[in-house]
């Protein structure tokens, strides 16, 4: 048993397994006298580190085994970073899901590619609700964001109180959905509130982040000004608060919407069914875009990142098989640049205007606002929920320590720095980080989950960066080499600019094969060796690199 194993028995443990010390991937627990509670469970995308991946999971198998003490996962929201990884961890925790119905339909998805549908007890709770598990007992605040339906949660105990925030802000117009509930946020913190562990996202944004009507309104004018070509919007297809702005400024002047990327069909339906977008004129397929005037189109597309198998990046390519922008049409990058994807976003701006193309950005016009809290709507946060404790999660050490100072402005009493694994004790007693628990990242490939950190994504990495090299050695039974070897090379320098290369690498698999002892000769072992040796030398004296090395034997009987 660890040091603090008798802790989880008698106490309330916050412990978050991802999105805290980074930006996504969320998965955080609560421990009540040794029960637990997860809320979300999502995602991160991939980047250079991880070549040929796209989707990253979090490692959760510290609490995949006390699946027997996991009373049921609650999902505040349908982001991906929230909900993403559900459907391909769920097998190692085998527990209810409590969401609320918007949440409920784009999960059903996600159940049913893994062909869990029938097998996951997803429970639906009306938004603004509550539910009672084991010795939680949660109210469902209704906060706004980006999407439908995000539920603050507030978590009884008998140890005390938390509101945990999920991602939100405090926009007086949403456009979708139902405005941020304060006075029900008032009214559950009325008989105090041990702990408040809250986005950290926009923390260095002064003021409010702004309504997603403003968005709609500027979009109405900035459309107005486009009377040809056809015009590109590409958003987050999770974004329904911004398709839905979208799609009511492209009714009044007169364009017919036209979805372009799969996840944009599938939020959309997964909307309507809860009761969202309803009241829209008919999306159409981009097999339609053909048939309706340039000046009669808005194209609504995925890639707002520049994802290379995006809708918008492949447009940009000329390869897409039902769209194509020309000179004079115009695309409005409808997000913001996610730090780390700007080099591809750029990249991506460059080729669209090369072809003529007018591009817009929120660098250029107001078309984005963002679904977190800037530090207004956190100072009004704060004086609503008056928590003892901020425990601030969803974002990078920076973040972290930001909110930290501004809770204690604020006049809460303690501010815990807390990043993955980390063990906090809120109560009986002091809040406290009491150990730390495994945690990690799985990178989603063929078959299923690898560790990002484990052998196979690190070979990948070196051949990425390094290249391959493969060979055959030919020898008799004596282990002499009877034929020059074969060496062929896979992105590892370009031969062109090498001419005596492959004399210089069988020079010196000769040699250093002249060094082997008569035992090692009757080895393909060690001859294999030898070689990998010999050539793996030559390219780090011409190159710096270690390509990944494969040498074949391949041994003739004498006649």
């Amino acid at each position: 048993m660890t040091d603090f194993e008798s802790d989880l028995k008698d106490s309330l443990i916050f412990l978050p397994l991802g999105g805290s010390g980074e930006i996504g991937m969320n998965l955080n627990l609560y421990c009540c006298n040794g029960k637990w509670l997860m809320v979300d469970c999502g995602i991160s995308f991939a980047d250079d580190r991880a070549p040929g991946i796209d989707v990253i999971v979090p490692d959760a198998s510290w609490i995949a085994e006390r699946k027997e003490d996991l009373l049921a996962i609650i999902v505040t929201h349908a982001h991906e970073d929230h909900v993403g990884a559900v459907a391909r961890l769920w097998p190692s925790f085998q527990c209810p899901v409590y969401t609320s119905p918007f949440t409920a339909e784009i999960l059903s998805l996600k159940l049913a590619e893994e062909g869990l549908e029938k097998d996951v007890e997803v429970n639906v709770v009306a938004a603004g609700s509550s539910v009672s598990i084991g010795e939680f007992h949660i109210d469902f605040v209704d906060l706004t964001h980006s999407i439908p339906e995000m539920q603050a949660l507030m978590i009884t105990t008998p140890h005390g109180r938390v509101l945990h925030s999920g991602d939100w802000k405090l926009d007086p117009d949403p456009v979708v959905g139902p405005a941020s509930n304060l006075t029900k946020m008032a009214a559950v913190s009325k008989q105090g509130v041990l702990a408040m562990i809250c986005d950290s996202t926009n923390v260095f944004k002064e003021g409010v982040s702004g309504s997603e009507l403003d968005v709609q309104v500027n979009l109405d004018k900035l459309l107005g000004t486009i009377t040809s070509g056809r015009i590109a919007v590409t958003t987050f297809a999770s974004n329904i608060a911004r398709l839905m702005t979208i799609a009511s400024v492209a009714e009044r002047h007169d364009r017919h919407v036209v979805l372009v990327g799969r996840s944009l069909h599938r939020m959309t339906q997964a909307a309507k069914k809860a009761g969202y977008l309803n009241d829209l004129p008919p999306f159409l397929d981009e097999k339609d875009a053909g048939h309706i005037p340039r000046d009669k189109i808005l194209l609504l597309c995925t890639g707002s990142q520049g994802e290379p198998r995006g809708a918008m990046a492949r447009i940009a390519r000329d390869e897409h098989s039902h769209i194509s922008l020309s000179s004079g049409d115009t695309v409005i990058f409808s997000s913001k640049v996610i730090p780390g994807n700007e080099k591809t976003l750029y990249a991506l701006h460059n080729k669209l205007t090369e072809s003529g193309v007018n591009v817009v950005t929120e660098a250029d016009e107001f078309v984005h606002v963002s679904g977190h809290p800037a530090r207004g709507e956190l100072t009004d946060m704060y004086n609503i929920v008056k928590p003892e404790i901020a425990v601030p999660v969803h974002g990078e050490a920076r973040h972290i320590r930001s909110h930290c100072d501004l809770a204690l402005s604020l006049g809460v009493k303690s501010a815990i720095e807390i990043t993955n694994g980390n063990l906090l004790k809120l109560a009986p007693g002091d809040a406290k980080i009491i150990g730390s628990v495994p945690f990690g990242r799985f990178a989603v490939d063929a078959g299923g989950l690898t560790a990002l950190d484990g052998d196979f994504l690190s070979t990948r990495r070196r051949l990425v960066y390094n290249g391959a090299i493969s060979g055959i050695v030919i020898v008799n039974e004596e282990g002499k080499i009877t034929e020059d070897p074969e060496i062929r090379l896979r992105g590892v320098v370009d031969e062109g600019l090498f001419p005596k290369l492959q004399t210089e690498l069988r020079r010196e698999i000769f040699d250093k094969h002249a060094k082997l002892t008569k035992k090692q000769r009757l080895s393909d072992g060690d001859i294999e060796e030898s070689a990998r040796q010999a050539v793996r030398r030559v390219f780090r004296r011409i190159a710096g690199r270690r390509p990944i090395t494969d040498i074949y034997v391949i041994r003739f009987e004498d006649e």
